[in-house]
């Protein structure tokens, strides 16, 4: 029997490979956990793991990720998600990205990969060379496509703000507590938009340079990446790598919500009980985060359709997660179940599981 299937974030996922080249030093995991509502769409993480039984833990828990994101922002794609095992140094060829292309083209459809944690457009680009099954490809102006980041980040940026308005009753940013973890393409991104706004913003990443210079930019604080989740604000936003919130970042949070774009910020499901328990709202990440993948699956399914790509079409669709996050909170609300599980068995009948 395969070790993932002991994994406990096996899903009866509907196919897993891992593939080698041997000539280019390839070694990834592709998983598909659902194709009920259309190709399995999801990014391609390239990072090193020094454990790669991690990786394929990562693998399983994005691809189900990906299938209730994409089913919940209505999208008519299932969910996959693809992980490049790179090493120490994070070395990434062309040689690599036209094997991954083939192995993405060999699965005939049934993927369609895009960027994700350390890959570019012109990672993209490369992949594209090998197989159509890509999305994130450079766009005209006006049109959807290229970096998903700025779009996760305009989901992130309405989510914070329905959470907002849902728990602390007021529509206006100015003077809200954000503690942002992370300032990346997506951190930063949701960081100017509430600058913007008025709100009082402290900032952290791992690279406390980049932390430092984006709080002189916007006017806020820089505190170390260790310290972040014990700001004490009204807002945590966690923007970098998921499983933060188990027991131990749960206590340390002084926060009436929680709202981010990382991928699976609970470590395990029970956390978003604990988190309900502490009356602190959580915005379910699949929800929040889903504006980068309806951008480039608008852009794919256009491309693959011979359909116009109007970027305004896609910003509509960002829109609507608000609503999305109302129904699931309300629904949390009348029925004393956290969010997160509310979010999950909505997604789950949506896929047929």
């Amino acid at each position: 029997m395969p070790a993932f299937w002991s994994e406990p974030d096996w899903d009866e996922h509907e196919r897993v490979e891992v593939v080698h080249d041997r000539a280019s030093g390839l070694t990834a995991i592709i998983a598909l956990h659902s194709t009920h509502l259309g190709p399995a769409a999801g990014g391609t993480r390239f990072w090193h793991y020094e454990d790669p039984e991690k990786g394929m833990r990562d693998a399983l828990r994005l691809s189900r990720g990906m299938s209730y994101k994409n089913a919940m922002a209505g999208l008519p794609i299932g969910g996959g998600k693809a992980v490049v095992l790179l090493d120490k140094d994070r070395t990434k060829t062309e040689a690599m990205l036209h094997a991954f292309g083939d192995a993405v083209e060999a699965l005939d459809g049934r993927y369609v990969t895009a960027e994700d944690v350390g890959a570019t457009e012109a990672d993209m680009v490369a992949i594209h060379t090998r197989t159509e099954h890509v999305c994130g490809l450079p766009a005209d102006e006006g049109d959807a496509g290229g970096d998903p980041g700025p779009f996760t980040a305009m989901g992130i940026y309405h989510g914070i703000k329905a959470a907002v308005a849902h728990k602390l009753g007021t529509e206006s940013m100015k003077g809200v507590r954000v503690a942002l973890q992370g300032c990346g393409s997506v951190g930063g991104g949701v960081a100017r938009l509430l600058a913007k706004d008025g709100a009082e913003l402290t900032l952290a990443d791992i690279d406390d340079k980049r932390a430092a210079a984006m709080a002189q930019e916007l006017g806020g604080t820089a505190v170390s990446a260790d310290q972040i989740m014990g700001v004490a604000c009204d807002v945590f936003s966690p923007n970098a790598l998921g499983a933060i919130l188990d027991e131990e970042g749960i206590a340390r949070l002084d926060c009436a919500i929680v709202a981010g774009g990382a991928n699976n910020q609970l470590a395990r499901p029970l956390h978003g009980q604990q988190l309900h328990d502490r009356g602190i709202l959580y915005a379910p990440d699949y929800v929040i985060n889903a504006g980068g993948i309806i951008n480039v699956s608008y852009e794919y399914l256009c491309r693959r359709e011979g359909t116009p790509c109007d970027i305004n079409e896609v910003r509509k669709r960002i829109a609507r997660i608000p609503g999305r996050l109302g129904e699931i909170w309300s629904e949390s609300d009348a029925s004393g179940k956290p969010s997160n599980e509310v979010a999950d068995a909505m997604a789950q009948a949506l896929i047929g599981r």
